[in-house]
């Protein structure tokens, strides 16, 4: 059974709303959601070469959801609250999760993004959880957008 939430957490998740809408993160972020469709570190460095704006919007969007993770992973924030209005973590995670492990290769940390990793995957059975198809139609969704880039 979840801890009940507090206002402690109901102000951290207003907290990092109001990050979100921070105008360098919400750009990292729209560009996130239209053009990051990499399956491989080969092309994230095609479609965010370091040094270049991209590859700064990339790590934007990573950094901000690893240390939003890793509130949630260190018990700082209830994850029941976090789950329920933060559904851009799991479009994040879902796009993502596939990679972290050849990032982790790239920079030589092997516990590099281990937050995201840890509350993606929480998040994964959480938002399974709500019904057999709930989570299948949430990555066709998810994949739908990338192919629909391509269209």
């Amino acid at each position: 059974m979840p801890i009940q939430a507090t206002y402690d957490d109901a102000n951290l998740i207003l907290r990092l709303y109001e990050l979100r809408r921070e105008e360098k993160l919400r750009q990292a972020r729209d560009w996130f959601a239209q053009n990051f469709a990499a399956t491989s570190m080969e092309e994230i460095q095609k479609i965010a070469p370091m040094g270049s704006k991209e590859n700064a919007y990339l790590r934007m969007v990573m950094g901000y959801w690893e240390m939003a993770a890793s509130f949630v992973a260190a018990g700082v924030l209830n994850q029941e609250l976090f789950f329920e209005s933060s559904g851009e973590m799991l479009f994040v995670w879902e796009r993502l999760k596939d990679l972290i492990p050849q990032w982790r290769a790239f920079i030589k940390n092997p516990g590099g993004f281990k937050n995201l990793e840890t509350v993606g995957n929480a998040f994964v059975k959480w938002f399974a959880a709500k019904g057999p198809e709930a989570y299948p139609s949430f990555q066709a969704a998810v994949k739908g957008i990338v192919a629909g880039k391509g269209e």
